[in-house]
């Protein structure tokens, strides 16, 4: 069995996975024979949590976990939990299994590789077929904000990790310039792109918005019920607030500018991926165009930035699909499973 996981500073995610016969003969496909989610606060350790799922001296012949933080030297430090996770003793307490952490973008990305084109939504189609083991940029607005890349080293492909959510915020236009401003002056100093791009940076846009019209009216009732950036975004999908419809506007743009300054750091040939908890959330607005149009807006690499995919990944389980693919490929050291399938 393969034992994967997805660890955040909220919930954990945990799953069993074996070879799946049922895919026609694909080399290394999985299906998830079963899962279970945790309340993260509420356990001492990931090990505690492993004991509960588990059940007994189950040995996996592989485990990889994406965790919501950085790796180094196999450790991670959770960023919102009093966790420390180390590879070595997680691998003795499995009896001896490979066991790999992964930070949860790079889990994400190799999601992204093990998945049908089904779990996409596509907003910009390539010009052309990408050629054979191009780089593939992965961004994933959420809690915060999570930037990867997909690298191939001619046999498969490799994640690697970036802070990139944590660069410089860039404004382009008069009006976010504007907004540069109005975040310095809430968050002081340095203000990332992870600010503008995030749930938290959501509230922030929808603030700017009503400080930049002289708003003395307060904000409607139903934003205060409940998780205020999610109530911003419903209120901007139903069009019943115009504050709500600004500030997610200014989202999308923004989100489709760092995508495609993404696409050009990387050179992404292969694409570029859109993951994360918002995207599918806001998908109508994401299909309406200003996305596209700004992910485009590189003067004169506009060309270039006009012929990749551009897709939205419609799959929560991402980061777990992509760290049994991962612990998959420890197991056996093959070409890497092309598609995992599992029970929703």
């Amino acid at each position: 069995m393969i034992l994967a996981g997805d660890i955040g500073g909220t919930k954990t995610k945990l799953a069993v996975c074996e070879p799946d016969a049922t895919t026609g003969g694909v080399a290394g496909a999985l299906r998830v024979v079963r899962e279970a989610e945790f309340p993260s606060g509420q356990h001492p350790s990931l090990e505690a949590i492993l004991d509960e799922f588990l059940g007994g001296p189950a040995v996996p012949v592989a485990a990889c976990f994406g965790v919501a933080g950085p790796v180094e030297g196999g450790i991670a430090r959770i960023t919102n939990l009093p966790w420390t996770i180390e590879a070595r003793a997680l691998s003795a307490r499995l009896g001896g299994a490979p066991v790999a952490l992964l930070n949860d973008l790079q889990a994400t990305a190799l999601g992204a590789l093990a998945l049908p084109p089904s779990a996409f939504a596509t907003l910009q189609a390539p010009a052309a077929p990408p050629v054979p083991h191009a780089t593939i940029a992965v961004i994933a607005p959420g809690t915060g904000l999570g930037e990867a890349v997909l690298a191939s080293d001619g046999a498969r492909y490799r994640a690697l990790p970036s802070e990139g959510g944590h660069a410089d915020f860039a404004p382009t236009t008069d009006e976010e310039i504007e907004l540069l401003r109005f975040m310095r002056a809430r968050h002081g100093g340095h203000v990332s792109v992870e600010r503008v791009l995030s749930g938290a940076g959501i509230g922030d846009l929808y603030d700017f918005v009503r400080a930049a019209r002289g708003a003395t009216e307060p904000e409607p009732a139903a934003l205060g019920v409940g998780d205020r950036n999610a109530a911003i975004s419903g209120a901007a999908l139903a069009g019943s607030d115009p504050d709500c419809v600004h500030a997610l506007a200014l989202f999308v743009a923004l989100l489709g500018a760092e995508a495609g300054n993404h696409a050009l750091r990387s050179l992404a040939l292969g694409g570029v991926v859109i993951g994360g908890g918002i995207p599918p959330k806001i998908l109508p607005l994401l299909q309406a165009g200003p996305l596209i149009e700004r992910f485009n807006d590189k003067g004169r690499f506009r060309r270039l930035t006009s012929t990749l995919a551009v897709r939205v990944m419609l799959e929560p389980r991402a980061a777990l699909i992509g760290a049994a693919h991962h612990a998959a490929q420890l197991a056996t050291p093959a070409p890497p499973a092309t598609t995992i399938r599992g029970e929703p």
